[in-house]
C-alpha cells in the first residue's frame, strides 16, 4: 500500500505542473527557397559568382595566349631574322646618308666624282625620297607610307656650325 500512496502522490504531483507549448515553426535554411528579401539577393551573388568565373577563365585565356605569342616569336630564327633585318636597314640608311652628304674634291688627281641631287627607295611598302638644293645645299628627305606623309629638312652647309 505504501507503494500506491507514493505512486498517487508522485502521479498528482507531475500532472499539477502547468506546461507551456507553442506551435513548431519549420521553414527553409536555404535563401533559394524563400521568397522575401533573401530570395534576390541569394540570386544576384550568385549571378555575380557566374560572371567573376568567367571572367577569370577569359583572362586566363588571353594571358595564355599571349605567352605562346611570346614564346613564338622569341624562337632562335625570328631573333636571328630580326637582326638581319636591322643590319641591312642600318646599311641602307648609310649609303643614303653618304649620297646625301657627299662632296667632291675637285683637286684629286683623275677624280670623276659627281654629287648626287636626289634619289628614292622603295622600302615595304614605304617610299623614301631625298632631294638636295643646288643653291642652299639643304636637302630634303620625304616618307611617304601608309601612315601618312612625314617631311624632314636638313640645312645645308655654313647653316649650322658645331
Amino acid at each position: 500500500m505504501k507503494n500506491l500512496t507514493t505512486s498517487v502522490i508522485a502521479l498528482i504531483l507531475i500532472s499539477s505542473i502547468q506546461s507551456n507549448a507553442s506551435e513548431l515553426g519549420w521553414s527553409f535554411k536555404s535563401p533559394a527557397f524563400h521568397y522575401g528579401n533573401g530570395y534576390s539577393t541569394h540570386v544576384l551573388s550568385v549571378e555575380q559568382l557566374q560572371h567573376n568565373r568567367r571572367e577569370d577563365q577569359r583572362k586566363d585565356a588571353e594571358a595564355e595566349a599571349r605567352r605562346i605569342e611570346r614564346e613564338l616569336e622569341n624562337t632562335i630564327l625570328n631573333k636571328f631574322m630580326r637582326n638581319v633585318e636591322s643590319r641591312i636597314y642600318a646599311q641602307l640608311s648609310k649609303q643614303m646618308v653618304d649620297n646625301m652628304f657627299r662632296v667632291c674634291d675637285e683637286a684629286a688627281e683623275g677624280a670623276t666624282c659627281t654629287t648626287p641631287s636626289g634619289g628614292s627607295a622603295e622600302i615595304e611598302g614605304a617610299t623614301i625620297t631625298w632631294s638636295k638644293d643646288a643653291t642652299t645645299g639643304s636637302i630634303t628627305l620625304v616618307v611617304v607610307s601608309e601612315d601618312g606623309t612625314t617631311e624632314i629638312t636638313i640645312p645645308g652647309e655654313g647653316e649650322f656650325f658645331f
